[in-house]
């Protein structure tokens, strides 16, 4: 059974950090693209980041640029997102996103609230 699950999100004020966790089960994870995506109140998803299958090559939305960085490590089956300096506008839920050809796979997310 596919799994996967976020954590580490909460509140934090406004330049602090989190570390959000991805824990996959039911796949083999080394062959799959990874991404963060997030959902703010009213807004559409977005992709925040992602990490390639293959050799690693990382991408980051404008807004997150220098602040975010994703990790994958195969062998324990985890994905990361380390968010330092944080804003108010990246309050949202943060979902974790596996996909390889046709197989697209979604955790249920964590939410993230930027706020003094």
């Amino acid at each position: 059974q596919v799994q996967l699950a976020e954590s580490g999100g909460g509140l934090v004020q406004p330049g602090g950090s989190l570390r959000l966790s991805c824990t996959t089960s039911g796949f083999n994870l080394r062959y799959y693209v990874i991404g963060w995506f997030r959902q703010a109140p009213g807004k559409g998803r977005e992709a925040v980041s992602c990490i390639n299958n293959d050799d690693g090559g990382t991408y980051y939305t404008d807004s997150v640029q220098g602040r975010f960085t994703i990790a994958r490590d195969n062998v324990k089956q985890m994905v990361y997102l380390q968010m330092n300096n944080l804003k108010p506008e990246d309050t949202a839920v943060y979902y974790c996103n596996a996909a390889y050809g046709p197989y697209d796979y979604w955790g249920q997310g964590t939410q993230v609230t930027v706020s003094s």
